[in-house]
């Protein structure tokens, strides 16, 4: 049997590392770039799912934001598995929720994601900031505090966000 990848995707993995208490820099995007979350029911069953703790095992989901065809987070890999098998469960998990609201079979997700671990002395929360501005730079809200599908954790500290 012979896999099909689209042209890069192969190339994503080679040199991939786990590393523990790393953290990454992920994208994960919808097969055919297809804009699944413009529908809100399809988004907040994402983000219902994506959110969940359990979802993530040991690894925390520091920040993230979903858009009408990609998610992006930030996450700090736990020790208990490989950052592809983090990657494969919560895709996979997320995607049969997906479906079941859209009440659909159709792929979700490519099959492969982007990751880049942040260097030591990145600044995690600008890189956060970058993350969940993304719907501003896209020209879905002037605001960020008008888009429904992001969240971060400092904001547990009550900090201004943006």
């Amino acid at each position: 049997m012979t896999l099909y990848l689209r042209p890069g995707e192969k190339s994503l993995r080679n040199g991939r590392v786990s590393i523990p208490d790393q953290v990454y820099f992920i994208t994960f995007v919808c097969d055919e770039r297809k804009r699944i979350f413009t529908d809100w029911e399809c988004a907040l069953g994402a983000v219902k799912i994506l959110t969940e703790e359990g979802l993530w095992r040991n690894s925390k989901l520091l920040c993230w934001v979903l858009m009408p065809d990609h998610w992006h987070g930030l996450i700090q890999l736990s020790n208990e598995e490989s950052l592809s098998k983090l990657m494969q469960r919560v895709k996979a998990v997320s995607a049969k929720n997906i479906n079941i609201v859209r009440s659909s079979s159709d792929s979700v997700w490519l099959k492969c994601f982007f990751d880049r671990g942040l260097r030591a002395e990145e600044d995690i929360r600008s890189v956060a900031e970058y993350i969940i501005a993304n719907p501003i730079r896209a020209g879905l809200v002037d605001d960020i505090g008008m888009y429904a599908f992001w969240d971060a954790w400092w904001l547990l500290e009550g900090e201004q966000v943006l």
